[in-house]
């Protein structure tokens, strides 16, 4: 029956182009329904992330009517609510992209077999990464462990030109009733900071697209040697739009490789960053632990403290070290963390305050707007030490010296830390703006002495790893 419609249940992938689930579904001709559905694996994202998918699907579903479609909204487990959607639409099945997450595999195993029992079409799509996690293996058969052996592998690769959007989407006789997007209140938790972080955000595919024309334009050019220095714009500002699904990985592929063969000088290493992003995925595939247990299992044995005081100064941006509180600073007012100012942050809370990554990683989980599960998981193992192809034990990162070095003239620290400067800029006052009331913070308050002395701050953390050795030898 070629009239039935097919559901298209959009997720991570808001977007109409480099989507072959779309471009699989437009070529059957069928009449589609696109739906969305707030299942108990979409409600339990942290505050920021939550905040900007809401917007997000905003932005699609206003794109979708643009096509003479519509983004029918439903709430409740994903296979009940869309057994209930199919038996509306007499739908002949669903189409979908995969995800790679665990939770995200178990739930999609469970709808695929729940819908093909009752002999309803369920097929799932690439599109979230470059390459399947599964196609890339080491020469023994296994995944790779190690980010440079997974670049080659993957680097001359040919991939598939990105497809175009369709330019209309067959509507059905009659359209399913939807929820109201607003209903949700997908933006309660961030409370006031939603007002601020809306000034920093813009969502959707446009400015996604722009963005990445901006980049490829120029800073790419510099990219090698200026993307560590987090006061210049000197990176793609695209994670956020990669982590929904705006823009498509090979669509920006694509479009850097023709810069490198054109000649810049930046491209390539922009090209490895994407790559990271892909190993970060393939390691939480084919190890998903990863993601809330040490994935180097001598690391059990390192005294790390759970959740405590210092951590919560680190929270708050308040540890009395400029360069960390700043990137707490932005991450708490723009959703967003410069990548040289995570290291850091990361490291500081996991080395001077010997405090377990896992209370960092719940806490970027929290705020980012560009909330990516497996960067997030790689990203902290990999700075506390504990993860694959991590930074090795005794790099303990000093924020004193990489200030220094990447923010020589303090303007990263003084655009977002009011007391450093006797004119804080609108950045460095948002922050009061946007932060629990419950803390207490003012502008006009003195700076915080720091919590640790960074060269005792060190000499503890290579105590506490000597010990960390002789416990797993004793063991």
């Amino acid at each position: 029956m070629p009239d039935r419609p097919l559901l298209l249940w959009f997720r991570r992938d808001l977007r109409l182009d480099d989507h072959p689930m779309l471009t699989a579904a437009v070529a059957t001709g069928r009449p589609l329904i696109p739906v969305f559905i707030l299942d108990p694996e979409t409600e339990a994202l942290g505050a920021a992330p939550k905040w900007r998918l809401g917007r997000g699907l905003e932005v699609f579903a206003e794109t979708l009517q643009g096509l003479g479609s519509r983004l029918i909204f439903r709430r409740g487990p994903a296979l009940d609510s869309l057994r209930a959607l199919i038996a509306e639409a007499d739908a002949a099945g669903v189409v979908w992209s995969r995800a790679y997450d665990p939770a995200s595999i178990t739930r999609d195993k469970t709808v695929k077999a729940g819908l093909r029992e009752g002999g309803l079409l369920a097929d799932s799509h690439p599109g979230h990464l470059l390459h399947e996690p599964w196609t890339v293996e080491t020469g023994q058969g296994g995944y790779y462990r190690v980010y440079t052996p997974f670049w080659k592998a993957v680097k001359d690769r040919p991939l598939p030109d990105a497809a175009p959007a369709p330019k209309a989407l067959r509507s059905p006789d009659t359209w399913p009733a939807s929820d109201a997007l607003a209903d949700w209140h997908l933006g309660a938790a961030m409370r006031r900071g939603a007002d601020v972080v809306a000034r920093y955000s813009i969502p959707g595919a446009a400015e996604a697209e722009r963005r990445l024309a901006d980049f490829l334009d120029g800073p790419v050019d510099g990219y090698g040697e200026r993307r560590n220095l987090p006061a210049e714009a000197a990176t793609s500002a695209l994670s956020e739009f990669l982590s929904l699904g705006e823009i498509g990985p090979r669509r920006i592929w694509h479009a850097a490789f023709r810069r490198m063969q054109e000649g810049s000088p930046g491209a390539e290493t922009f090209l490895k960053e994407l790559v990271w992003r892909e190993f970060a995925w393939h390691l939480l595939y084919h190890s998903p632990h990863i993601a809330t247990a040490n994935w180097r299992e001598d690391w059990e044995a390192f005294p790390w403290r759970d959740d405590n005081p210092d951590a919560e100064r680190w929270r708050q941006g308040m540890t009395g070290e400029p360069f960390v509180d700043a990137a707490m600073r932005e991450m708490y007012v723009t959703g967003r963390m410069h990548n040289r100012a995570r290291m850091i942050a990361g490291s500081y809370l996991t080395k001077h305050l010997l405090t377990h990554w896992r209370v960092g990683l719940r806490w970027f989980e929290d705020c980012l707007t560009d909330w990516d599960p497996a960067s997030n998981a790689m990203g902290w193992q990999w700075v506390a030490g504990s993860g694959p192809d991590a930074a090795p034990y005794f790099r303990i990162f000093n924020p004193a010296t990489q200030a220094e070095k990447f923010d020589p003239d303090a303007a990263y620290r003084h655009r977002h830390i009011a007391e450093l400067t006797r004119h804080p800029g609108a950045l460095a006052l948002d922050y009061f703006r946007a932060v629990p009331k419950s803390w207490d913070l003012a502008p006009d308050r003195p700076y915080p002495e720091p919590l640790v002395d960074l060269a005792e701050g060190r000499a503890r953390a290579l105590a506490a790893y000597q010990r960390r050795d002789t416990a797993a030898q004793d063991g």
